[in-house]
């Protein structure tokens, strides 16, 4: 059974703590089994290439690395802050919708 995460990939995030507390970036990979996500911007890494032909240069490659889902936050559509999810059932559909908790609107995400 798949885990319900409170973030999804393509979620406009924020990071609340860590070395990155502050940053906000696209979710760009969900990592269910290790609880870590991969946010753009954010937690950068330099990994260094070995070349793999005669012809070919090494060099220094700088990439996201995963930070734990529970580090960071969406941000809610409407007021730009970083806000806690809630799930409810929408009663014209029967499905689950995530909403933020913060708004005065209970604004969903799409």
């Amino acid at each position: 059974m798949p885990r319900k995460f409170h973030v999804k990939k393509g979620d406009i995030v924020e990071v609340i703590a860590g070395d990155d507390k502050g940053k906000r970036g696209r979710v760009l990979k969900v990592l269910p089994k290790k609880n870590k996500v991969i946010v753009e911007g954010v937690n950068i890494v330099y990994k260094h290439k070995k070349p793999t032909s005669q012809d070919q240069q090494s060099n220094i490659v700088e990439q996201e690395a995963p930070i734990h889902i529970s580090n960071v936050l969406p941000i809610c559509p409407e007021t730009g802050k970083p806000t806690r999810i809630g799930r409810r059932r929408d009663p014209e559909t029967g499905k689950l919708v995530r909403y933020s908790k913060k708004s005065p609107n209970k604004v969903e995400f799409k």
